[in-house]
């Protein structure tokens, strides 16, 4: 038994159209199809959901004290 890989593409009709070289002298074969599922995309991402549900610290950007460092031992 031979083995021959073909690129192809499966049209509208979910059909694959192969033609084989003259040189493969045959009369049966075995077809094998394996394939990638095409990812559905995914839903865009609504902006402002959480408007105004998050409040950022005043000292935000202030350096974290020594202690968080260490975990507390000093």
């Amino acid at each position: 038994m031979h083995a021959i890989e073909f690129p192809v593409d499966i049209d509208r009709n979910q059909q694959i159209h192969l033609q084989l070289p003259k040189t493969i002298h045959a009369n049966k074969a075995r077809v094998i199809v394996m394939y990638e599922e095409i990812a559905q995309p995914s839903k865009p991402v609504k902006l402002g959901l959480f408007q105004g549900k998050i409040k950022m610290s005043d000292d935000f950007n202030e350096p974290l004290p020594e202690s968080f460092w260490l975990d507390g031992k000093l």
